[in-house]
């Protein structure tokens, strides 16, 4: 893994995925990295630990951080090099925008009591209206 830079913690530090969350786990940790990307604390180029090793650490199955590293792959927002693991890729700014916008809908549906699935829905609603 690449080493953390000054003031920051290695990637996932003290963070754990929430088994009492109706989210499901693969989810959190997909979350949390893109989150964290979008932050700047994972910078691009940053080392993701091996799948085995996040999952011990975490807690959680190797199939569930393999398919957040998959869905993370496809959206870009990491790259599988083979044996030289997995890199968190550089995001644009429109990107980190969009990002910003996402979690000030998030804090407001969460404030409102919305459930995360209740806010996917009105989302998508959104979404397909325009």
């Amino acid at each position: 893994m690449t080493p953390p830079a000054a003031g920051t913690a290695a990637f996932p530090g003290t963070w754990k995925p929430s088994t009492a969350s109706s989210v499901p786990l693969f989810e959190q940790l997909r979350l949390n990295i893109i989150e964290r990307a979008d932050d700047g604390t994972l910078a691009p180029g940053t080392r993701l630990p091996a799948v085995r090793s996040l999952a011990a650490e975490l807690g959680v199955a190797p199939h569930t951080v393999a398919r957040a590293y998959k869905e993370l792959e496809a959206a870009g927002v990491v790259s599988t090099q083979g044996r030289n693991g997995t890199v968190v890729c550089a995001r644009d700014k429109a990107w980190g925008s969009l990002a910003e916008s996402a979690a000030d809908y998030a804090a407001a549906a969460r404030a409102k009591g919305a459930s995360f699935a209740e806010a996917v829905q009105l989302l998508a609603a959104a979404y397909d209206r325009h």
